[in-house]
């Protein structure tokens, strides 16, 4: 019999014998069976983009998977979204706070580890369970772009450009061989629109795509129009048409 079928997976605060918590497993694997998101950091800003299939008869002005906090700092999310709600809620409360109390922007590191800290304390209380979503969170502070990863087990790391939801490790693989660090926001906007393409089934149209820019000159985050996109996706199919197919 596995391990799993013999209880510990029943409650957040017992280990495996081999030394695992499976609710957390399980929450880690909700967030692999979301809809893929990427975010980029380039000289000019900060590139975060999702993947949202909306329904024939759904109105889709409003996204759904990524999120305004600051004026400059914008999330993205994959997995389960209620929950991305709630700590993107949870993110803002935090950064008015900090706001008022120090009176300057919260830095894009400090909002990642007061989630980070939060899905911790989910993975070691009774009565509670782990948050079903992972976080890419991008922001300019002091005229510097911040990307973090958040995850359900209270990791938070760094990069320069990462990929959560399904298909990530192959939309991964693929930003880490045609990243550079002297990408500019329109180039860091295509890479990221292939990227969803790769992994994404529907290879034309730009319906299911979203994106959002912080750029450094404004400091400010943005939410991309439609026409705009069209064009980032035109521009990766033409650069990297081979992650198209």
């Amino acid at each position: 019999m596995l391990p799993a079928q013999q209880g510990y997976d029943r409650a957040i605060t017992v280990f495996s014998p081999d030394g695992r918590l499976y609710q957390v497993e399980y929450a880690i694997e909700t967030v692999r069976r979301g809809t893929i998101a990427v975010g980029i950091k380039c000289k000019d800003g900060i590139v975060i983009a999702v993947e949202e299939k909306p329904r024939k008869l759904q109105i889709s002005e409003t996204a759904q998977k990524i999120f305004q906090v600051d004026d400059h700092v914008g999330v993205a999310a994959a997995g389960y979204i209620p929950d991305a709600r709630s700590q993107v809620d949870n993110a803002r409360f935090f950064s008015q706070s900090n706001k008022m109390i120090y009176d300057e922007p919260v830095e894009v590191e400090t909002i990642a580890k007061h989630l980070a800290d939060q899905c911790q304390q989910y993975t070691q209380y009774a009565g509670v369970r782990p948050y079903g979503v992972s976080l890419i969170l991008g922001g300019i502070v002091n005229k510097i772009p911040q990307l973090y990863l958040t995850d359900p087990s209270g990791t938070y790391i760094s990069y320069e450009a990462i990929a959560i939801g399904a298909g990530s490790e192959q939309v991964t693989d693929f930003l880490e061989k045609t990243y550079k660090n002297d990408l500019a926001i329109d180039d860091a906007s295509a890479l990221a629109a292939a990227g969803i393409y790769l992994s994404s089934e529907d290879k034309e149209g730009t319906s299911h795509i979203r994106m959002a820019h912080i750029k450094i000159e404004t400091g400010l985050y943005e939410l991309i129009s439609d026409e705009q996109i069209a064009k980032y996706a035109n521009t990766a199919k033409e650069k990297y048409p081979h992650e198209q197919k």
